[in-house]
């Protein structure tokens, strides 16, 4: 059986999602819910606080409580990177019409507002142990921000490492002034002469650090999906690896794999 809060956010998250409370709405305050459901007032928070927590509702102090905008949803599914490398050899007008982001998002160029910031860094353990360089070796270090147009926080946090000789082989790779590049880092590489062979997403979770809670605008109790994105060639060279912060109230992986079917119903 349900505790009394749950029925309470149970009912409340229904009336929400069938939009009979749309977008903007103000719930009833505090009071009339505890007297609606004929419970205490600790009751009636901590159901809100699970409203909260999910993202379905804005507390506000001293003016109530109201339905929340339905955030920007992020679906990414292993096919992206295939859907990537296909684009590589289009021109320059066809890589320009969309990207990776409006694919995993479904929204438009239109809908999005991108920056980038390039600096140089220099490889600590970590990162000299995925690329296989000695600690100190140079990166060109890229750090990606998207957002929808009708939200303030972006959709992910990205930072990608680029070995930073491999980069300035093409001068116009070290330019931040040249983003967004049509057909993203595949095509980047292709510039320098690399084919990506396979890529390997690593993928943990945790609680966010006050800086991503800010810069995402987290909810309280919501983690982040960390996923490293290792990009290696077909020489068997690591040559990118990226590391995406990506909300976890608003972000899905879905990964199909396809299996090898038996012979002969099942003899072989």
């Amino acid at each position: 059986m349900a505790a009394k809060y749950e029925r309470i956010a149970n009912e409340l998250r229904a009336k929400i999602r069938s939009r009979e409370l749309g977008p903007g709405d103000q719930l009833p305050n505090e009071q009339q819910l505890v007297a609606d459901y004929r419970v205490s007032l600790p009751v009636v928070r901590q159901a809100l606080d699970v409203l909260e927590s999910e993202g379905l509702v804005d507390r506000l102090h001293g003016r109530g409580t109201y339905v929340r905008a339905p955030r920007q949803r992020v679906r990414r599914t292993p096919e992206r990177y295939q859907w990537e490398k296909d684009r590589v050899l289009l021109s320059g007008a066809q890589r320009g019409r969309t990207g990776a982001t409006e694919k995993d998002t479904g929204l438009t160029m239109s809908d999005l507002e991108f920056s980038a910031r390039y600096d140089t860094v220099y490889a600590d353990e970590d990162l000299a142990a995925v690329f296989k360089l000695p600690v100190g070796a140079k990166l060109l270090r890229r750090r990606y921000s998207t957002r929808s147009r009708q939200e303030r926080a972006p959709i992910s946090a990205v930072v990608s490492y680029l070995p930073y000789d491999q980069a300035a082989e093409n001068p116009a790779l070290l330019e931040e002034s040249n983003e967004p590049w049509p057909g993203g880092t595949q095509h980047q590489l292709y510039t320098v002469g690399i084919e990506l062979d396979c890529i390997i997403d690593h993928i943990t979770t945790r609680p966010p650090g006050p800086e991503e809670v800010e810069e995402l605008d987290l909810r309280p109790g919501v983690s982040v999906f960390c996923l490293r994105k290792v990009s290696i060639s077909t020489t068997g060279a690591v040559v990118e690896v990226s590391d995406v912060v990506l909300p976890g109230d608003r972000t899905e992986f879905v990964y199909t794999t396809t299996l090898a079917r038996w012979e002969k119903g099942g003899q072989r």
